[in-house]
């Protein structure tokens, strides 16, 4: 009895101890897990339109003007900046539109006309191409919110958008604030820099590199520090930072910027590949895989074939529509590896036939390209190689100027 007795403790002891470890060990992971979540909070990546309390108190009592769209987003929930500023009580008077509207559902070039927005009645007004009303829609507001997703190259017109809002607050005594977004592409600098003036148009609107390895926020000192403004004015800016961001991070945008950019992928190979839009070749418009693919009606570009068609966003400028594309299949590539190259552009020159069909579009080509010294380079048969030795000057002094307005540590 007293030797089952022992028996019966010495088992109710066991148990005891295990039960204690099991306990301290669920603690302890208990710990780990909350550990991990506050470093994955700590680290996540916050854009500027995200940090909502960091730039209400410049609105509270004002009159507000917005230029945003679609990437106009808040939070997780991908809220529209408009509905959490209408929230807070923020006195909206009107939004902006950049190229492809306040939605971002309008054809690249294609007019965007004054409207409202559908699901708020905020009345939205169109910069894209100028407003002839800009001036007295400025001068109603006493700041102005600019919130738009860039992707790193000189020819996307968000940045040129940028800069018409920056004229019109320096030119009416304005604050502007910039709600800043990464670059996901940010982690280059790279292509010839626009210097001429006679080149100057949407897709090349400023003095910098061709994929220029800014966020807009970044940009917008420059413009101001530059004093690129007319009669070198600068505008009152205030820029909010996005947090536990630099150019070393691959950042993929979690909502697309204009329908032609549809993924991570496109967004990456964009800047190697919009040189085509001053050619007759495709690059997947009209297809399920824009900036994607790339090719012409001639088998001898490759082996892949695709039919450009219509798709929302892609009806009425689709190069090769109807007929059948032979060329590359990029689908495959690593996004994140990708930078940009002049080598799609060279291989697909050497295989045309009649080369001299090649530039159809030269002046929009030399705009993309912000000279016309790139073109003739091709045209003479120049490697990469030779190409990038003939900028490497300009390119060094971009990026020396480029550092002294730089918000986030650099990739180098």
């Amino acid at each position: 009895m007293i030797k089952t007795n022992i028996l019966i403790s010495f088992t109710l002891l066991c148990l005891i101890i295990v039960s204690c470890g099991i306990c301290n060990s669920s603690k302890e992971n208990k710990k780990s897990t909350a550990a991990s979540s506050r470093e994955y909070a700590t680290n996540k990546i916050i854009p500027g339109a995200d940090q909502v309390s960091n730039y209400l108190s410049f609105l509270k009592g004002k009159k507000v003007g917005l230029m945003g769209n679609q990437t106009t987003i808040v939070g997780d929930r991908k809220e529209h900046l408009v509905d959490v500023l209408l929230r807070e009580g923020v006195d909206l008077k009107f939004g902006f539109a950049p190229e492809h509207g306040f939605r971002g559902t309008i054809e690249r070039g294609e007019k965007v006309d004054n409207d409202k927005d559908s699901k708020t009645g905020l009345p939205l007004y169109t910069l894209y191409g100028g407003n002839e009303k800009q001036d007295s829609i400025v001068q109603s507001i006493d700041v102005m919110i600019f919130d738009l997703q860039d992707v790193g190259a000189r020819f996307y017109t968000y940045i040129t958008s940028l800069h018409r809002v920056m004229e019109l607050c320096a030119k009416h005594n304005k604050e502007l604030i910039v709600l800043d977004r990464p670059n996901p592409c940010g982690d280059q600098v790279d292509g010839p820099v626009r210097k001429d003036d006679k080149f100057k148009s949407n897709v090349s609107y400023h003095k910098i590199a061709m994929v220029h390895g800014l966020t807009v926020g970044e940009l917008a000192k420059m413009i101001n520090g530059e004093k690129w403004l007319e009669n070198g004015r600068q505008c009152k800016l205030t820029v909010i930072p996005v947090e536990n961001w630099d150019h070393s991070k691959i950042y993929e945008l979690p909502v697309i910027p204009s329908p032609s950019l549809p993924n991570h992928l496109s967004v990456r190979l964009y800047a190697s590949l919009c040189l085509f839009e001053g050619t007759e070749i495709s690059v997947g418009r009209g297809t399920d895989w824009p900036f994607q693919v790339v090719g012409y009606n001639n088998p001898v570009y490759g082996n892949f074939s695709y039919n450009p068609g219509e798709k929302e966003g892609m009806v009425k400028h689709v190069e090769g529509k109807g007929q059948t594309m032979y060329g590359l299949d990029l689908r495959q590539l690593d996004a994140d590896k990708q930078k940009f190259t002049l080598k799609y552009i060279l291989d697909f020159y050497q295989k045309m036939p009649d080369k001299t069909k090649f530039f159809t579009r030269a002046e929009f080509f030399d705009k993309l390209a912000g000279t016309d010294e790139l073109r003739k380079q091709i045209l003479a048969g120049k490697t990469e190689k030779e190409i990038r030795a003939s900028w490497a000057k300009e390119l060094a002094d971009y990026k020396k100027m480029r550092k002294k307005y730089l918000l986030y540590k650099d990739f180098e």
